[in-house]
């Protein structure tokens, strides 16, 4: 599983925020995705979902979300807390 042509950076990401192991990070990525673990890695099927859901997707098409909006996305999408969107919503006042 690569990283954002798939799944494999909100695996990890669920690996560090949460201490999950593989598997189970898997299961609860592709849970909130509305996929089955087997299709994460899978860059079609992924790509539709990123670009579904605003995450993030190489070479996003114009209007999409790209860096910190993506993020903010993600965040929404996983029930997880990024550092660095915290600190966007601090200083912008979004909280």
């Amino acid at each position: 599983m690569g990283g954002i042509r798939t799944a494999g950076d909100l695996v990890l990401r669920m690996q560090l925020a949460k201490g999950m192991k593989l598997e189970v990070a898997k299961a609860y990525v592709a849970e909130k995705m509305g996929v089955t673990p087997i299709e994460l890695s899978d860059c079609s099927i992924m790509r539709e979902k990123r670009q579904t859901l605003d995450i993030g997707y190489p070479m996003p098409d114009p209007g999409a979300a790209k860096g910190i909006e993506a993020k903010v996305r993600i965040a929404e999408v996983l029930k997880i807390k990024i550092n660095s969107v915290e600190q966007f919503k601090r200083k912008t006042g979004l909280q």
